[in-house]
């Protein structure tokens, strides 16, 4: 879908709020970092709770065996202008200017935020919580 879009040669980031999308759909940062070329930067407001994602992922879903190796090859989540962030392709000190670049109304880039709010708008017609 990225390579489809009429902008993708203007990408220098993908920037993902979380590793995992529509409840524990993982991305796999390392096969996208390397089909796209880019860099990838996962950021999170809260520090995820390891242990319980790990449960989940073992003992309730198809293929979380997988899915629980990137986790675990991704590493810990690091505290990086107050948020946490997982990164590959993209060094500590680069990750912190693109946060702090466009984190402008919260500590979440508002690339971020603005994908928050328009897919609660789709799907419930509001917002969840905080971005």
């Amino acid at each position: 879908m990225i390579r489809q879009s009429k902008f993708a040669q203007h990408l220098q980031l993908v920037m993902l709020q979380g590793i995992a999308l529509a409840g524990f759909n993982v991305v796999d940062v390392f096969t996208l970092n390397r089909e796209m070329q880019l860099p990838v930067l996962v950021i999170a407001r809260k520090r995820p709770d390891l242990a319980a994602v790990k449960s989940a992922l073992l003992t309730h879903l198809a293929g979380g065996r997988r899915k629980w190796s990137i986790i675990e090859r991704l590493g810990p989540m690091e505290a990086i202008a107050g948020v946490f962030v997982q990164r590959v392709g993209i060094s500590p000190e680069s990750a912190e200017v693109v946060i702090r670049r466009f984190a402008i109304q919260s500590s979440i880039p508002e690339p971020l935020r603005a994908a928050h709010l328009i897919a609660g708008a789709i799907a419930t017609g509001q917002s969840g919580g905080r971005v």
